[in-house]
C-alpha cells in the first residue's frame, strides 16, 4: 500500500510540473522584478545567469564592455544557436580593455553607435522577455569597485516592447566599428 502512495503521490507530482511547464509556455514569466547592488553584489553573475538561459535573442546596448564572463556568456548563447545583436559606445574602440575585438574574433559582429556624444545605454533584452538594465556597466570595474544599480525585469512585455524599439532606433544608426577600433591589445583576465 506504501507504494501506490508513493507512486500516486510521484505522479501527481509530475503531472503537477506538466501543467505548470505548459502555462509557462503559453504565458510566460508572471511579472517579476528583482535588484541587486555592486561592489560584489552579484551583478554580473546574475547577468550571465540570465544570458545561460538565452535559446533565441538576445540584444546589448553598452556603453563600456570588459567584463569577461558576460563576453563569454554571449559567445557560449550564440553557440547554442541564440541570435545576438550589440551595439557599443565609440569609446570601445578606443578602450585598452574593451571586448570590441573578442566579439568580433568571435562572430558577433558588434556596431558602434558613435551618432550621439556619449551612447551611455546598459540594456540587455533576452529572448524578448527579460530586460537588464541600470546604471551597471558590463565590466569588471562595476562588479568590483563602482557603486552601480541592475534591475531584471521579466512579465513585462510592453516595456520589453519599447527597449527594442529603442534599440531598433539606435541600430539604424549604428556601423560597423572602424578598422583602427580592432587593434586593441588582449583582453584582461575576469
Amino acid at each position: 500500500m506504501t507504494w501506490v502512495l508513493i507512486g500516486t503521490g510521484f505522479t501527481g507530482a509530475l503531472t503537477l510540473l506538466f501543467f505548470y511547464r505548459s502555462l509557462h509556455r503559453r504565458f510566460g514569466t508572471l511579472f517579476s522584478a528583482g535588484v541587486l547592488f555592486s561592489p560584489k553584489g552579484g551583478c554580473t553573475e546574475r547577468i550571465v545567469q540570465e544570458l545561460k538561459s538565452a535559446r533565441r535573442e538576445v540584444l546589448v546596448l553598452a556603453y563600456s564592455f570588459s567584463s569577461k564572463p558576460i563576453a563569454d556568456a554571449l559567445v557560449e548563447a550564440k553557440k547554442r544557436g541564440a541570435h545576438i545583436e550589440i551595439i557599443l559606445d565609440k569609446s570601445n574602440e578606443q578602450e585598452t580593455y574593451s571586448d570590441l575585438r573578442f566579439f568580433q574574433e568571435n562572430g558577433l559582429a558588434p556596431l558602434i553607435d558613435a551618432h550621439h556624444a556619449i551612447a551611455h545605454n546598459k540594456v540587455i533584452i533576452v529572448d524578448r522577455r527579460t530586460l537588464i538594465t541600470g546604471s551597471f556597466n558590463f565590466t569588471h570595474q562595476a562588479e568590483m569597485e563602482n557603486g552601480e544599480n541592475l534591475l531584471v525585469i521579466k512579465g513585462h512585455p510592453e516595456l520589453v516592447t519599447q527597449y527594442r524599439q529603442n534599440f531598433a532606433t539606435h541600430k539604424g544608426h549604428s556601423q560597423a566599428p572602424s578598422e583602427k577600433g580592432t587593434q586593441t591589445p588582449e583582453r584582461r583576465a575576469a
